[in-house]
């Protein structure tokens, strides 16, 4: 095949309900991550780095601020046919929304006829990782398999946690069995103290995935999921190839971030993801300028940290600060600080994730919390400390013991 033509779908109508409440008034691949970038820019930045700037995002859930980002942050060449283009559920082929992933490519099949490309990537919204998808593809045209799915080593006592790809020794490179969390799992030939879990990506040869959607359509007893019917139906006839996520040579990475992703799914991963970037040797590196990161552009001021007094120091350690943050005499140690942020004099943040224009006052305490948009936490007031009383005033306390503090609350002594 000649240089094929590859359309890129990333999925992006989920809900997030085990994000909530960041979830609340958004959905799941808008939500803020890492300082300045939404959810989405991980995927998105992926597929144009690895030169596919054919690419559509279907979106369901309250997708207004995730409609927003895309139109006023991915805009590429329409003189060169490159898109970034948000598609919301159209109910062409009848009066539902989109019943699951499968049903959202299902009803835009309008998308894949009007491109006509050989080659379709379908990948989830709300990952992150850095990955060349141009390697995968390559890959699936030379196997002659219709899908290829990813999968990344994780340890065999996780197996219950993930669809795990269970490989074919007599053909290798493709999947003889794809178990939603199994109990029983084997470890892989050549590691056996692992398994290969589906990370949601995959490459389709676009007839067989156009071939494969409106099979599963007329299927009444198909929940329409890509991973729990669309690839059980090609792993039965034998033409699923697995992609071994270990293997992706991104430009500029490293040994201790080399093969990342995080499925960013609940609270817990969501602050723990957080604590991924700031280590002093990143376990996700955001500055690997080789294969960057695309946002949009603030337009803020860079961060400012004022007074140097005894006791009211305004400083920063083990943190990332983003632009327009000011820390007027606040201390702020292992936490991710957003755009717009405001600390006043003698508060303390302390190992958390502080998202776009709050307002921390005086003498505050954070610790160990995820704070949404727009918050103000009043003089004095604490977070994180007392995990009775957030409770009692309706935050909402991870399994992991951080607290979540919803979008535009007022936080009171």
């Amino acid at each position: 095949m000649a240089t094929p033509r590859v359309l890129s779908i990333v999925l992006a109508g989920g809900e997030g309900k085990r994000l909530m409440p960041l979830t609340r008034d958004r959905a799941k691949p808008a939500v803020p991550f890492g300082g300045i970038y939404r959810l989405i820019d991980f995927p998105l930045s992926n597929l144009v780095n690895s030169g596919y700037v054919q690419i559509v995002v279907l979106t369901q859930y309250k997708s207004h601020s995730l409609d927003r980002h895309i139109a006023s942050t991915w805009n590429l060449s329409s003189l060169l046919h490159q898109y970034v283009a948000p598609v919301p559920a159209q109910q062409r082929k009848g009066k539902n929304w989109f019943l699951g992933s499968a049903d959202a490519i299902y009803q835009s099949l309008n998308l894949i006829d009007d491109e006509r490309p050989d080659i379709v990537v379908v990948v989830g919204a709300d990952h992150v990782y850095r990955m060349d998808f141009s390697q995968m593809v390559r890959q699936h045209i030379e196997s002659g398999a219709d899908l290829t799915v990813a999968g990344i080593r994780q340890p065999l006592g996780l197996a219950d946690q993930f669809g795990v790809l269970e490989t074919d020794p007599d053909h290798p490179g493709f999947i003889k069995a794809f178990r939603e969390k199994p109990k029983d799992a084997q470890g892989l030939a050549d590691d056996p103290g692992s398994v290969l879990a589906s990370m949601g990506n995959y490459v389709f040869t676009a007839d067989a995935l156009v071939d494969a959607v409106l099979q599963d359509a007329s299927k009444v007893a198909s929940r329409h999921d890509m991973g729990g019917d669309i690839v059980p139906a090609f792993v039965e006839r034998g033409g699923a190839g697995f992609y071994d996520f270990k293997f992706n040579d991104v430009p500029g990475s490293t040994d201790r971030d080399r093969a990342y992703w995080r499925d960013v799914g609940t609270l817990d991963v969501y602050y723990e993801a957080h604590r991924d970037l700031i280590s002093t040797v990143p376990v996700f590196n955001l500055y690997n300028w080789r294969w960057p990161l695309i946002t949009g552009n603030t337009g803020l001021p860079p961060a400012k940290f004022t007074h140097a007094e005894p006791g009211r120091l305004g400083h920063a350690s083990r943190s990332l600060v983003s632009p327009g943050v000011i820390v007027s005499g606040a201390s702020i140690s292992g936490s991710v600080v957003s755009p717009g942020v405001k600390l006043h004099s003698w508060a303390q943040v302390t190992d958390s994730v502080i998202l776009d224009e709050v307002e921390i006052g005086r003498h505050a305490q954070v610790n160990r919390a995820i704070v949404d948009k727009a918050v103000v936490v009043a003089e004095g007031a604490t977070i994180g400390i007392d995990p009775e009383r957030d409770r009692a005033r309706g935050f909402t306390i991870t399994a992991g013991g951080v607290t979540v503090v919803p979008k535009g609350a007022n936080v009171e002594p």
